[in-house]
């Protein structure tokens, strides 16, 4: 396990005081996806580490740049050397909290997420309206946010610009389990 990694889960198992209040997620699924008018890019990362603190309403997401998958070994290729170079910033990583959530209600919550998202050792505050629910002393936040190139200095080549969107769409789906110290 890296540094980052060992920190982020002191950090939050720090603030935990009840065993039953911390809930991880070691296989949550990231996924994004930008529409261009010769092809379109997509990839999926079904390794991301999360956790999840119903209590404190606080969440923290570690995201492996290199564990995306492509279509297309060339997309994968430029992703990881030329894009987000991937061997300089292997991670993109999240830490908010849930507004308003309340852990006591059994039914679907609606809800914006507000933290920050760093790639690429950059740093944007956000929000992301999420889905959460609750079964079985398990918890499924899902939802979709926005990422802006420009924001995270992800140079596109100018020959290749018209063929990249300058947004892209990233969704994210996790199912928490109970974490067991």
């Amino acid at each position: 396990m890296n540094k980052f990694l060992l920190a982020l889960i002191f950090i939050i198992s720090s603030s935990i005081t009840s065993e039953t209040n911390e809930y991880i997620e070691r296989q949550g699924q990231v996924t994004f996806f930008s529409y261009t008018s010769v092809e379109n890019i997509q990839a999926t990362n079904n390794q991301v580490l999360s956790l999840f603190n119903p209590e404190t309403q606080e969440i923290a997401v570690s995201i492996l740049m290199r564990a995306f998958v492509f279509k297309k070994t060339l997309m994968r290729e430029h992703f990881n050397e030329s894009y987000i170079e991937s061997d300089l910033y292997p991670k993109a990583t999240f830490t908010g909290t849930i507004i308003g959530f309340d852990a006591k209600d059994e039914e679907t919550q609606t809800k914006i997420i507000k933290g920050d998202f760093t790639l690429k050792n950059i740093t944007k505050p956000v929000e992301v309206k999420a889905t959460i629910t609750r079964s079985d002393n398990r918890y499924t936040i899902s939802g979709t946010l926005d990422v802006l190139i420009d924001d995270y200095n992800i140079n596109v080549p100018p020959l290749l610009s018209p063929n990249i969107s300058k947004k892209i769409e990233v969704s994210f789906n996790f199912n928490y389990a109970p974490y067991e110290k």
